[in-house]
């Protein structure tokens, strides 16, 4: 197998993300929350640093830019309408093109809403998106700069990606996302049943990340404004879904 991915735990609750193409020995960090953490990794595994894939600006996501590439001389990648402030970059992207690791190969789908230049790397032939901060585990990113529009019409270009689709974002956040879900859709049972599983895991200090994309449309608030209960409990029954989504995001923001 040509395609690794390694998950790590950075800060308090980031996750790093190195993916590694066996065959030519690239390999790609997506975002830096710490530049520590990373080198650690790279170390254990003894793979060189040759990409940084970045989603967006945020310290947590690109504050280890300039020291990894001070330490690699890798060659970062990020957002062409937000490069003055992506640290360090050097090949700006837009939606639609095509970052390559390696052999390995990411389609970049622009999706603001957290941020204003906010994008995802797709790994089609390997059925894996790094999505940072746009689309959580049973949660989205909270509107920062962008409006619901944009988040809503980002949330549905992920939501088109294939249902096998791994979906690996940035945070460990699933468990406070359960608990939120619940209180707007407290009878989905795919919802429920995967709340326990959660609990289950996070007793055991183990990760909730990656999900997929089947599983974020059943059970994800976020991704179903289309349901009745959800409609229900945010008072909106049948009112546009992006009015929907802007009302559970804000009950979110105030949970």
């Amino acid at each position: 197998m040509t395609f690794e991915v390694h998950q790590f735990s950075c800060l308090s609750d980031n996750y790093g993300y190195l993916v590694h193409d066996a065959a030519t020995g690239a390999t790609a960090s997506i975002d830096t929350p710490e530049a520590d953490a990373i080198n650690a990794a790279l170390e254990a595994r003894g793979w060189r640093l040759t990409h940084i894939l970045n989603t967006h600006h945020h310290f947590d996501h690109a504050g280890g830019n300039e020291a990894l590439k001070a330490r690699w001389g890798c060659t970062i990648i990020g957002a062409a309408n937000d490069a003055q402030r992506i640290p360090g970059i050097d090949q700006q992207v837009a939606d639609g093109d095509v970052v390559r690791v390696g052999e390995l190969q990411a389609r970049v789908l622009e999706v603001p809403g957290h941020t204003s230049g906010h994008i995802a790397y797709y790994f089609a032939d390997q059925g894996a998106a790094f999505v940072g901060d746009t689309l959580f585990a049973l949660g989205c990113g909270r509107l920062f700069e962008g409006s619901p529009q944009q988040m809503w019409t980002s949330l549905q270009a992920l939501m088109r990606l294939p249902d096998e689709t791994l979906v690996y974002c940035a945070h460990e956040y699933t468990q406070s996302n359960a608990a939120f879900a619940l209180s707007v859709e407290p009878h989905n049972d795919a919802l429920v049943a995967r709340a326990a599983h959660i609990d289950a895991l996070r007793a055991q200090g183990r990760p909730t990340v990656p999900s997929t994309l089947a599983l974020e449309k059943a059970t994800n608030p976020f991704l179903r404004p289309d349901s009745v209960e959800i409609q229900r409990n945010t008072r909106l029954e049948g009112a546009p879904l992006v009015e929907v989504f802007a009302e559970t995001r804000r009950l979110k923001d105030h949970f």
